[in-house]
């Protein structure tokens, strides 16, 4: 079973699945957050796992109720193609264009 969870320690969301680590590392200050990468060990890939972990760090911010800005290419793709993500944005955030 998928694992996912918010390491505050290492600054990531991180998602596991089948004993290895795929993670998109933060930045965080009071009331927002900046996706700064996505790291989807060779493992795996085409398993759907990258979009799946940015899928539940972005439902993350929205349970934390942060403002979003997206330095991440990965995370900026993935909300062109799920616009439903773009109310997250901070006004100054990196649209995903």
């Amino acid at each position: 079973m998928d694992a996912f969870r918010d390491n505050e320690a290492a600054n990531r969301f991180e998602l596991e699945v089948d004993g290895v680590t795929a993670f998109v590392t933060y930045r965080k200050s009071p009331g927002a957050i900046t996706l700064v990468h996505t790291e989807v060990p060779p493992e795996l890939g085409g398993r759907g796992v990258g979009s799946k972990l940015g899928r539940a760090a972005l439902d993350a911010v929205r349970a934390q109720g942060r403002k979003l800005t997206v330095e991440c290419d990965f995370i900026r793709g993935l909300m062109r193609k799920v616009p439903d993500y773009n109310d997250l944005l901070a006004p100054d955030g990196a649209t995903p264009t």
